[in-house]
């Protein structure tokens, strides 16, 4: 029976729809948490206004801070996950996106928000070991790292499968590496600091490379020597990776970020506006076959659980709490703001889902499945139409030729699926014009996007791991040499690496094992933020006379369909009979390396059920303690200090010259340059000596922990 609805919806209801569930959960059951549960007082001081320090502790500007904490949690996941999600229709992905978001995600980063402001920004690992105990604080640590691996791989394998055989892509790719040492250069010995003159100069060499690779795809010589193979280019990731993590951080990671951030951002603003002009039909039916039969090509699995693992970030992540419980509660001048910001810019980066869904449901369901579908292109074109969804060899050369590539199919990792769709919006606002432009300009937004979360998350990754090291042997610290340094840099490499190799060589595409993999981990982190976050509201509830302890429910019920999730799929993972979907199974119809690795996989899946299972045994019984009376309801807050009356006077409404200035601010503050002029004023030697030393304390400073998302 074919699957095929001829029927289109248009995707003017389904934003609709998006932005009402926002405003609704915004408008009353945010406000609701801030005055019940978590009564915000903004007569009490925020650490900015306590520990003021020009730079750690920064009082700033509410929208300021938005637009930094929307820039940090804004990853390549929310822009995937839902790409390959559409498998299943866009209605399971959509609803997921909106209710997850609501009750669950956004929740999660006000709440975790709320806790760190109260504990003077204190991170989630330490919250853990003061609210619950020592055991909780390291297997977040040890999760973190787990995450951090399999993100990585899965992240590098996205690229992989983007650029294989695209000499274009790999030429515009491989050309930001030179631009962002020139910008390294202009920035620590031309014009010391000049973060936005670096930037703008950065991005107009990115353009130039983008139009430039029409030229190396169209000539013979050039365009076969930049064509390389899956596996190769995955070599070169690794390697490339190595190198990112060791060199100092002025000289690449720190302006390729710079670029990353800007191209980010503008391109997201571009891709909502496309999408609110064009308005595209969405193709996709709202539910396929695949959603109740597990059978489908992209990802195998039936749509409960593996829908809700696999739209991760656009919904819940535990990688916002890391983000909530770093920087932003530093910079929040009063409580109230972690409202707007905690739940606020979470569904923000939820339409941004809700744009990806569309972007992928916007193709042809029979275009959408060859591309994302493994294998040579006649067995792909064979398949899809036996799964019921007509698409023919000349469509897809058609297609492949009008955005000056050689082949879509088997482009599996959901990057080239959403440049696809991006591409046909935006030359659709333009009438149909400069449709390869638009792609090839999609997928250097995406694998800037992503190798820059992938050098960052390298380096990051490195510094846990030597926090690990360290605590076995001291040489083996942060501070422990070079040895130490390029020690954690290959072991971090060397981990994330072999499991993009393996998903590389994986017959069924690698997305089908990798990504699931870290749509468990990930949710397994917001697991512990949520049992942490349902330790405090419980806490402060039984310390007041006229507490409700039933608030814990708040967190506690999203915390129940998280573990249901997580435990579901993890278990499937491991124990399907099914090959494609069970690693147990894949394991006994392979040899060899890629027996082992399916062994491998199954390993982790069980790492991370057991440490789901620790966490949250640790946390029921401190809960039983709580409400028994048997432990003392002792909140570990710093102490209160109260703010005079005066300093809650409201200030004036913003006038359009207001806005703009408060637009130009913002775009300071997010190039890092404002972060330089702070770190300035705090030297006291010659200007041009402070200037060089305030430039590099602060890229240093930048990197050192976790403060971007997934």
């Amino acid at each position: 029976m074919l699957n095929y609805d001829p029927r289109t919806m248009n995707s003017a209801y389904l934003l609709i729809a998006a932005l009402c569930a926002y405003a609704i959960g915004y408008r009353f059951y945010s406000k609701w948490i801030a005055a019940r549960a978590l009564m915000l007082d903004d007569r009490r001081a925020t650490p900015c206004q306590q520990h003021e320090d020009g730079k750690d502790f920064v009082k700033t500007n509410k929208w300021i801070v938005f637009g930094h904490h929307f820039a940090a949690i804004s990853g390549p996941g929310p822009l995937v996950g839902p790409v390959l999600a559409a498998q299943f229709g866009f209605l399971p992905g959509a609803l997921w996106i909106l209710i997850g978001v609501v009750l669950g995600g956004a929740v999660q980063d006000f709440v975790i928000l709320f806790c760190s402001l109260r504990r003077d920004g204190k991170s989630l690992g330490q919250m853990l070991k003061e609210e619950l105990n020592g055991a909780a604080g390291w297997i977040g640590l040890l999760a973190i790292l787990a995450i951090l691996v399999i993100l990585l791989a899965v992240l590098g394998l996205v690229v992989v499968n983007a650029l294989a055989e695209s000499p274009w892509g790999v030429f515009t790719i491989a050309a930001t590496i030179p631009i962002a040492l020139f910008m390294g250069g202009y920035l620590r010995f031309w014009r010391v600091g000049k973060v936005l003159e670096a930037t703008v100069l950065g991005v107009a060499l990115l353009l130039a490379a983008v139009w430039g690779g029409q030229y190396v795809s169209g000539h013979p010589d050039l365009s076969q020597f930049l064509t390389f193979k899956k596996e190769p280019l995955a070599w070169m990731i690794v390697t490339y990776g190595f190198a990112a993590s060791v060199i100092p951080i002025w000289l690449l990671l720190a302006p390729r970020d710079y670029l990353s951030a800007f191209m980010k951002l503008g391109t997201i603003i571009l891709l909502a506006l496309g999408t609110f002009v064009v308005l595209p039909k969405l193709q996709m039916p709202a539910l396929t076959t695949f959603a109740h039969t597990g059978n489908g090509p992209v990802l195998a699995g039936k749509v409960f659980p593996f829908c809700f693992i696999t739209i991760a970030c656009g919904a819940i992540s535990g990688f916002h709490s890391l983000i909530a419980s770093g920087t932003t509660p530093r910079l929040l001048m009063r409580e109230s703001d972690a409202r707007s910001i905690g739940y606020g810019a979470m569904c923000l980066e939820s339409l941004v889902a809700i744009m990806a869904l569309i972007a992928a449901c916007a193709l042809p369901p029979g275009v959408y499945f060859s591309i994302n579908t493994p294998g040579a292109a006649v067995d792909t074109i064979a398949k899809v139409n036996a799964l019921g969804w007509p698409v023919s060899p000349e469509q897809m050369g058609q297609l492949a030729a009008s955005i000056g590539e050689k082949t879509l199919f088997g482009r599996v990792g959901g990057a080239p699926t959403l440049a696809v769709g991006m591409a046909t919006i935006f030359s659709s606002v333009f009438r149909g014009a400069g449709l390869a432009l638009w792609y090839h300009f999609a997928i250097m937004f995406e694998a800037l996007f992503i190798l820059t979360t992938l050098d960052a998350g390298t380096r990051v990754g490195r510094y846990l791991l030597q926090d690990v090291l360290g605590a076995i042997w001291k040489p083996l610290e942060q501070n422990g040499g070079a040895r130490a340094t390029w020690l954690a840099s290959f072991l971090m490499v060397g981990a994330w690496g072999y499991f993009l190799i393996q998903g590389v060589r994986d017959p069924l595409g690698g997305v089908n094992s990798l990504w699931p993999l870290f749509g468990i981990a990930n949710q397994l982190l917001a697991s512990i933020a949520l049992c942490l976050a349902t330790t405090v509201i419980l806490k402060m509830q039984l310390g007041r006379p006229d507490g409700k302890p039933a608030y814990a429910w708040i967190t506690l019920l999203p915390l129940l369909w998280l573990l249901a999730v997580t435990m579901t799929a993890g278990v499937e993972k491991i124990f399907s009979a099914d090959p494609r979907l069970g690693f147990l199974a894949a394991a006994r119809h392979l040899q060899d390396r890629l027996r082992f690795n399916a062994l491998l996989d199954a390993a982790v899946s069980g790492v991370f059920l057991t440490a789901s299972f620790l966490i949250f045994a640790i946390s029921v019984r401190e809960w039983i303690l709580l409400l028994a009376r048997r432990k003392l309801a002792e909140l570990k807050e710093s102490p209160p200090v109260w703010l005079p009356e005066y300093a809650l006077a409201e200030a004036r409404p913003m006038n359009i010259f207001g806005a703009i200035g408060l637009a130009l601010l913002l775009v300071k503050e997010l190039s890092g340059q404002s972060a330089i002029d702070r770190a300035q004023t705090c030297q006291l030697h010659n200007h041009a000596q402070d200037r060089r030393q305030a430039y590099l304390q602060t890229v240093e400073k930048r990197f050192d922990g976790v403060n971007r998302c997934c």
